[in-house]
């Protein structure tokens, strides 16, 4: 019966992590919405494209996709995954990772090659835009 307990709290859990996703970082949490910030950056961009581009960033980093327009192009990667992660020796849940091999599956981009700690989102999104050419 414990076993069978355990388990379903796992499930639970799980569950609520999957719904609620990670947490984004204080300073990211109490802004407004950045679109305009994106519009402006990327005047040739459509907004739906901006979204699916953030929406694959938020769901590499598990932050929840309602969140996805409090960044901004000027945000860097390095310190996204740095306000996550101060302490370099606790284990992370591959974010990095996960948006490096998305953005290589839906884009046809590899992080590695264009990989700064001074990368912004902006960035990456311009090489999107090229790549979209």
């Amino acid at each position: 019966m414990s076993t069978l307990a355990v388990a379903g709290f796992l499930i639970l859990l799980s569950a609520l992590w999957l719904k609620f996703g990670t947490s984004l970082p204080r300073r990211y949490r109490a802004r407004k919405c950045e679109g305009a910030q994106w519009r402006s950056a990327f005047p040739q961009a459509t907004k739906d494209e901006i979204r699916e581009f953030l929406s694959l960033f938020t769901s590499a980093f598990a932050f929840r996709d309602s969140e996805r327009l409090k960044f901004s192009p000027h945000d860097r990667v390095w310190e996204i995954y740095r306000d996550l992660y101060p302490n370099r020796w606790v284990a992370d849940a591959m974010e990095l990772e996960t948006l490096t091999d998305d953005l290589s599956a839906k884009y046809g981009i590899a992080l590695s090659e264009i990989w700064s700690e001074k990368l912004t989102l902006g960035d990456v999104f311009a090489v999107v835009q090229r790549s979209r050419v």
